[in-house]
């Protein structure tokens, strides 16, 4: 197995047409020599070195540094690895539907939420429960990542799931037949204001059925009385460029040109147009972007920013500007590799990160404002290339307070909201419940009474600038001072940064608990009426004027 790896790389880099065109340096010579030198160090270690070496694990060792330092987005898959790939393309794996977290309090993992209509929900699995084993193997001290591999498998096949739900002395049995689960890519939509007739969807990714599921909630919400519409991609990773380019043609007539790819091989390089006759051009969009809106994603927001269809608001995007295909290699693996650059309408290129040319420590380089290039919108607005999609309406995002990570981390939230849920059986309504006075001050009493601590980062900080003063001969002057903050600082105490933090806490406790009643697409709806980012989108829209396009 060992030399049949060896020989497939060195035959497969040797024959590869690419390979063989390479300019410069870069000559069939020096791919022979640096192979020679790579086979003679593994023959070497495989003799000599004191412990032995598995010839898949090392030679899978060598692949992945030597990808990392191209790209973050350049992958090798091998054969075991395939059904990543597929779920990152088509959002679909066979399981449960269920999403689990690490419960650090007893070493286990527990179910955070069952995906609705999916097997687990079905079954009568809930929020919650404290997974105890799969198929008879006790989970207890097993990550995460071991416990979602043991609960996918082959669709049709059944397996016992033990849980052991709060409040009850005997853990409960549940025979559960794995199927083929869809993961949404458009979780939720709706008409998110009446006065306005405006809409909303929520993309979380491009897969195979992302177009399809969009041009749905459009004429569902159109038939409504929809006249404006807030299309979401914060957090949205990218996917398919095809179907990026089908939703953009919702909004802007056939033929336009969406986003043209460039790589050095021909067959790399495209002009992506609208392929079908839109579903509206007139009608006012806004786009909510923020920093990890990426790929697929940015060339929607940049196109139809680019063509002055949307007005875009949020954070500046991610910066990824790049396109990935897939090539098969030899047994049975598949190389996700990075192929060209895109260009979106304006003509500009929005990668903001050079991997090439890397910082001393190996982050990768990026270009200052000051060298980007501008570029002209449809109707002649400036716009820049090099660093993502700058949005036309920059929304502040507040930062969350340390505390709430530390609730987060110890499970508080997690075990209020499961004794919450346990004594309320009465569902709540999405959208429209509020977490009362009472309910905030009987959370507050139980986080107390939990034993909680978390760590107050400033006093720490302070403490080491104390140090830091001290060694440089400045802690006398500023003595005083100090002591002052100190003391303001030890003046806090749990109970009142609960209620410091309260307008932080108290919509992440409302949300968690919709989720428990009405699963995910009632927690969204909850969560996005109440979004400072949906609701200045739809105040803009209200100003806007219809489109001329």
């Amino acid at each position: 197995m060992r030399k049949h790896l060896l020989n497939i790389i060195f035959f497969w880099m040797m024959v590869s047409p690419a390979a063989a065109q390479q300019k410069g340096s870069q000559t069939g010579f020096d791919i022979s020599r640096n192979l020679e030198i790579f086979t003679d160090i593994y023959r070497q270690l495989d003799m000599f070195y004191v412990d032995s070496l598995s010839a898949d694990t090392a030679i899978q060792w060598a692949i992945n540094g030597m990808l990392a330092e191209i790209d973050p987005y350049t992958v090798y898959y091998p054969d075991d690895e395939q059904d990543d790939l597929r779920r990152m393309a088509t959002g679909r794996y066979a399981g449960i539907g269920a999403l689990i977290r690490a419960y650090k309090k007893l070493d286990r993992c527990v179910i955070e939420e069952p995906y609705e209509g999916c097997p687990a929900q079905k079954a009568g699995v809930r929020g919650g429960d404290v997974i105890i084993s799969i198929d008879g193997r006790d989970i207890k001290g097993w990550p995460s990542s071991r416990v979602s591999e043991n609960l996918r498998g082959e669709a049709g096949t059944t397996f016992e799931l033990v849980v052991q739900r709060p409040g009850e002395q005997q853990p409960r049995h549940f025979k559960i037949t794995r199927r083929q689960i869809q993961l949404p890519c458009l979780p939720w939509y709706g008409i998110v204001d009446e006065d306005s007739h405006t809409g909303y969807l929520l993309l979380t990714e491009f897969t195979d059925q992302s177009a399809r599921e969009v041009r749905h909630a459009i004429l569902d919400m159109k038939q409504q009385g929809m006249q404006r519409l807030v299309i979401d991609l914060r957090d949205n990773g990218g996917g398919s460029v095809s179907e990026a380019v089908e939703i953009v043609g919702f909004f802007v007539p056939r033929g336009n040109l969406v986003v043209e790819t460039k790589g050095k091989v021909p067959s790399t390089c495209h002009e992506y147009r609208t392929p079908a006759e839109p579903i509206d051009t007139v009608m006012p969009l806004a786009v909510l972007v923020n920093s990890n809106t990426a790929s697929a994603a940015e060339i929607v927001s940049g196109a139809l920013q680019d063509l002055d269809r949307a007005v875009v608001l949020g954070q500046r995007t991610y910066g990824k500007g790049l396109v990935q295909g897939v090539r098969e290699v030899s047994y049975r693996g598949q190389l996700k590799i990075t192929t060209a650059r895109y260009y979106i309408p304006s003509g500009r290129c929005i990668q903001a990160y050079d991997y090439r040319h890397r910082t001393p420590d190996g982050a990768a380089t990026t270009l200052p404002d000051s060298l980007t290039h501008e570029f002209r919108t449809r109707l002649g607005r400036p716009v820049r290339d090099g660093g993502g999609i700058l949005p036309d309406s920059i929304l502040s995002v507040d930062s969350i307070p340390t505390m709430v990570y530390d609730l987060y981390n110890a499970d508080a939230f997690f075990d209020y909201v499961t004794n919450y849920v346990t004594s309320h059986p009465t569902a709540p309504v999405a959208g429209s419940f509020v977490f009362s006075d009472v309910d905030y001050s009987a959370f507050s009493d139980s986080i107390a009474a939990s034993g909680f601590t978390y760590n107050g980062r400033t006093a720490a900080a302070l403490s080491q600038l104390r140090q830091l003063a001290r060694f440089e001969g400045r802690l006398d002057e500023a003595s005083s001072e100090f002591d002052a903050l100190e003391q303001k600082l030890k003046e806090n105490d749990l109970t009142t940064d609960l209620q410091r933090f309260r307008h932080y806490i108290q919509p992440y406790l409302e949300t968690e608990i919709i989720s428990r009643y009405h699963y995910q697409k009632g927690a969204l709806q909850h969560q996005m009426l109440q979004d400072p980012g949906v609701k200045k989108a739809i105040e803009t829209l209200k100003s806007m004027e219809r489109s001329t396009y």
